[in-house]
């Protein structure tokens, strides 16, 4: 039952190696979480995990995915976050927020619209990249940040660090997989740049690095920092398995305490190998030959399974996305199944 070891990280001690993974709800308004992010997440911490990590979390209005993205660019989204931020705390989990910028994947309609660009009659704002080259065909076309452009998207990760870290939350992931703004910069298919951020292994990750250091320096030491990567784009001349190994050695001089390991989402219409577990061995291979920590994600769906992943040592973490949507209380279940005990709030305790 490794599953349900406890897991310290710098002052913090996870209950067990169980976290909500972020899930966009695409249900805020300007920004705003309300009822539903606090229902939503609130009952995943009843639920007995050891950590909850918010939806993709905007650090601008342009680095919003949708117009109904959470966001944390300013003092009335801080502040809307509070209350929520306490009520997973108050129940035991350890409270995260993940930092996001969507770079050329913003400004598009919710997943249960169609997905896709908005048009200008629906509110569509100017997307920006590494370079102006648009996702998909129907898609914006980016405008290639310049060097001010590129301070200003550190700027906004610091201060969306003071933000998160002052309305009480413990723990903060960087987002930079998926196809969004950070992992934009690391792929060679959506950065073509010839200055200082284009080109070579180190000119591509020196915007990763930069907002590590920028936001380290803001967040408390005795606070972990972890960061998401997609390991390997899927795609011929991408982003390769060898290249997230060589950036995860440079973590942990930063301040990164754990590697979130997903993949894919850079570039539309690639075969990926699905099945359960999947990019388990991705983050496997990081802890092997980095000593870094690492999360593992990806269609893990039943209690021996995590365990296995924990207990095998493929990573210190695992990250439940799907399986925590259909069950809340998926930790609870794998504690029953797995003979461990996860203490039950007063108010349920009849019911064990």
């Amino acid at each position: 039952m490794k599953l349900f070891e406890p897991y310290k990280q710098r002052s913090l001690t996870l209950r067990n190696r169980i976290v909500v993974s972020p899930m966009c709800e695409y249900s805020a308004t300007d920004g705003v979480p309300d009822h539903w992010h606090l229902v939503h997440l609130g009952s995943r911490a009843v639920g007995g995990a050891g950590a909850i990590v918010t939806e993709a979390t905007a650090v601008s209005a342009e680095g919003r995915i949708s117009a109904h993205d959470t966001g944390i660019w300013n003092d009335t989204q801080a502040e809307a976050w509070r209350p929520i931020v306490a009520f997973i705390a108050a129940e035991g989990a350890i409270p995260g927020v993940q930092l996001a910028h969507a770079g050329r994947k913003a400004s598009v309609w919710r997943p249960w619209e169609g997905g896709g660009s908005l048009g200008a009659e629906q509110g569509a704002w100017q997307t920006v990249a590494p370079s102006a080259i648009p996702f998909d065909k129907d898609w914006h076309v980016p405008q290639a940040l310049d060097t001010d452009g590129i301070h200003k998207v550190v700027s906004d990760f610091r201060a969306a660090a003071v933000r998160a870290r002052d309305a009480g939350f413990k723990l903060i992931e960087l987002h930079g997989a998926h196809g969004y703004l950070l992992h934009q910069f690391l792929s060679p298919l959506s950065n073509h740049r010839t200055d200082e951020y284009g080109g070579s292994f180190e000119n591509r990750t020196r915007l990763v690095r930069e907002v590590i250091t920028a936001v380290r320096e803001v967040w408390p030491a005795e606070l972990p920092l972890w960061l998401r990567i997609s390991a390997t784009d899927w795609a011929e001349g991408g982003w390769t398995i060898d290249e997230s190994v060589r950036l995860a050695g440079e973590l942990d001089a930063l301040g990164v305490d754990l590697v979130d390991v997903s993949s894919g989402g850079l570039v539309p219409h690639v075969k990926i190998p699905i099945g359960p577990g999947y990019q388990v061995p991705f983050a496997a291979r990081i802890r092997q030959e980095t000593g870094i920590a690492t999360g593992a994600v990806g269609l893990i769906t039943e209690p021996a399974q995590a365990d296995g992943i924990i207990a095998g040592g493929a990573a210190d973490v695992v990250l439940i996305a799907r399986a925590s949507l259909r069950d809340p209380y998926f930790p609870r279940r794998a504690a029953q199944e797995l003979g461990a005990t996860i203490a039950a709030p007063v108010q349920y305790q009849r019911a064990w």
